[in-house]
């Protein structure tokens, strides 16, 4: 096999061109072998092979800097980074991360897995390099999918790369779009005459020539530039990257490698900032992925020889499950119940609300930004928004949570999925930090429900209420009790069971390991108040300066970070210090959630051993 013998790109240079496509093949039955099994992102990096084959081939990296977006696309350039060997590892715990990561190797300038940022990145990386001396100089190129560009970031990267005129690459990678035969075969014969190195030497010598001729020899070069801009705006649909100030080259088939590596040397060649723009074909050469995209960009462990899911029936429902069945009874019974979400419509739960109230649903793409400020609008027309975000993404519109929200005090629901411990997506993606961040804003209720009847009772409230809410809920299955809990009161905790010793305060996912503690606890002579908090914001602060008096120790179990968090909270209100169980002041890794959990001491075992050991010292 080819791949065998690639440990670096050096190695991939020394093949010729003819083998490329054999190698390409195999990198993705590597790929799909090891997803397989481990699950991940196939159907982007299944569609990536050839580019990121033919940018390994073209540029010489790690010198030159390729800084994806996102990351989705880029197990080919892990593989040929010298991480065939280890790739088996993928997104295992102190494995190869499913993402780009700085720490992994010299040849992911970033740690990467939130969209739209490559092009700021590398607008900065090339202005740093820019003050460098002129034998260090190198290359970049920003790697970007036609997802980011819904994303307000990269057009602002985009528009002030084109200002600066810096000498940057942007790799557009669509798959979307199709190419027709007769445009295709226009558009390819053109941009292979604009990227020939001779005609940009020529062009270049023109525009010299005119430019000592004064204002004749200025509206020359105008009309020259217009002429060209013309011809090319008549075959290729990148008018609007030549308005930001690129130079834009394609759309070329993403799978041709010949046509790539032709077309990208001479385009290397080229200065100023520069948009090549690929057609590629998401899942290809797995007939699965390419028949379902959707399900493979991110997949657990699957049957190979019939792409069918390995995951085992779930006997419990999900968190997302719960909240979307009761999301759609609520909106059948409120018209004025919309629902939004920033392109994962899937994963957030939305597809049923979709199917049952298309005209009440809104998937704004990837613009989180976006889609907070839009339900403020929606909530300021009388409307009841509710966005179902990843807590990872919400991060991302953090100002428009502040200004568009709590300072209008408008009723928007915040239904914050995977919140706490995520697992194998891994640093980028856990969702450790929005009790935290959410803390701190006025008006913004924070609640986190423990079980499946308490979830549906928090949305119920939430719609009912006339303030901005937030739930927060983990990834995975939820205890689907019968409902034997309290009405929610704003501000309420609920006393689960009583006790002398110690009172252990738990928010969420954490209430059924604190249970759980309690009860090992007790069986040691040691009995203490168990509560769910329900509420992360506001508290109840005559009820907990009173379990201040009642008992002597008093501990906090939460799914986030210590620093600023719940446990921060109610130690605040306090006139004693509070034990806080959470996570530490650290960017967690990738891993199963269980076992991250247990690596963080948040299982009922260790809550108990660390109850056990404070209360008799």
């Amino acid at each position: 096999m080819l791949l065998d013998g690639i440990n670096s790109p050096q190695d991939l240079k020394k093949l010729k061109v003819e083998e490329l496509p054999k190698l390409a093949a195999e990198i993705r039955q590597r790929m799909t072998e090891v997803v397989a099994v481990n699950g991940g992102h196939l159907a982007s990096s299944l569609g990536a092979v050839e580019l990121i084959i033919a940018l390994h081939y073209c540029f010489n990296t790690p010198t030159d800097k390729l800084i994806f977006d996102v990351g989705h696309q880029a197990y080919a350039h892990k593989i040929l980074t010298g991480r065939n060997k280890e790739f088996s590892s993928l997104r295992t715990y102190q494995g190869i991360s499913g993402f780009p990561s700085r720490e992994e190797s010299l040849f992911d300038s970033f740690t990467t897995g939130h969209s739209s940022n490559a092009v700021s990145l590398a607008l900065g990386v090339a202005c740093a390099r820019d003050r460098l001396p002129a034998d260090e100089h190198f290359k970049v190129a920003a790697i970007i999918g036609d997802g980011s560009l819904s994303g307000g970031l990269c057009f602002e990267g985009l528009n002030n790369a084109g200002h600066l005129k810096k000498d940057i690459l942007v790799i557009l990678n669509t798959n979307e779009l199709s190419i027709s035969p007769n445009v295709g075969a226009i558009s390819n014969y053109l941009n292979k005459i604009i990227s020939l190195p001779v005609y940009n030497r020529f062009k270049e010598s023109l525009e010299n020539f005119l430019a000592k001729r004064g204002k004749g020899g200025e509206r020359l070069l105008n009309l020259a530039a217009k002429f060209e801009e013309g011809l090319k705006g008549l075959f290729i649909p990148g008018m609007l990257f030549e308005e930001l100030g690129f130079r834009y080259f394609g759309p070329l088939d993403g799978h041709n490698l010949e046509a790539l590596i032709r077309s990208l040397k001479n385009i290397i060649g080229i200065k100023g900032p520069r948009i090549l723009h690929v057609v590629t074909k998401k899942g290809k050469g797995y007939f699965a992925a390419e028949n379902d995209p959707v399900r493979f960009h991110g997949t657990g462990p699957f049957d190979i020889q019939t792409g069918a899911s390995l995951a085992k029936s779930a006997e419990i429902r999900t968190y997302t499950e719960v909240f979307s069945e009761k999301l759609v009874e609520l909106a059948a019974k409120d018209k004025r119940i919309v629902a939004i979400t920033a392109a994962m419509p899937e994963g957030a739960g939305m597809v049923k609300f979709h199917n049952a109230f298309p005209d009440r649903f809104f998937d704004v793409g990837i613009a989180e930004a976006h889609a907070v400020c839009f339900s403020a609008g929606l909530a300021k027309g009388g409307l009841k928004p509710v966005i179902a975000v990843y807590s990872t993404f919400l991060q991302r519109a953090y100002d428009q949570i502040i200004e568009d929200v709590a300072l209008q005090d408008l009723p928007v629901i915040f239904c914050i999925d995977r919140a706490g411990i995520v697992g194998e997506d891994g640093a980028t993606h856990q969702g450790i930090f929005d009790i935290s961040f959410l803390n701190t804003v006025p008006n913004l209720v924070i609640m986190a429900p423990k079980d499946a009847p308490e979830l549906e009772k928090m949305l119920e409230f939430s719609l009912s209420a006339n303030t901005p809410i937030a739930i927060r809920y983990p990834k995975g299955g939820i205890e689907n009790l019968k409902d034997a809990g309290q009405s929610i009161e704003l501000g309420k905790a609920e006393v689960l069971t009583e006790g002398k010793d110690f009172a252990l305060i738990a928010l969420g996912s954490m209430v059924s390991p604190a249970q759980e503690a309690g009860r090992l606890l007790e069986q040691e002579n040691l009995s203490g108040l168990v509560i769910n908090a329900r509420f992360a914001k506001p508290l109840d602060q005559d009820f907990f300066t009173a379990l201040a008096k009642k008992v002597k120790f008093i501990f906090t179990a939460e799914e986030g970070i210590i620093n600023g968090g719940f446990g921060s909270s109610v130690e605040n209100i306090l006139a004693k210090p509070v034990v806080k169980i959470g996570l530490p002041d650290v960017f967690i890794s990738h891993g199963k959630r269980d076992l991250l959990l247990e690596k963080y001491g948040l299982t009922a075992r260790q809550i108990a051993d660390k109850i056990k050991s404070i209360c008799l010292r």
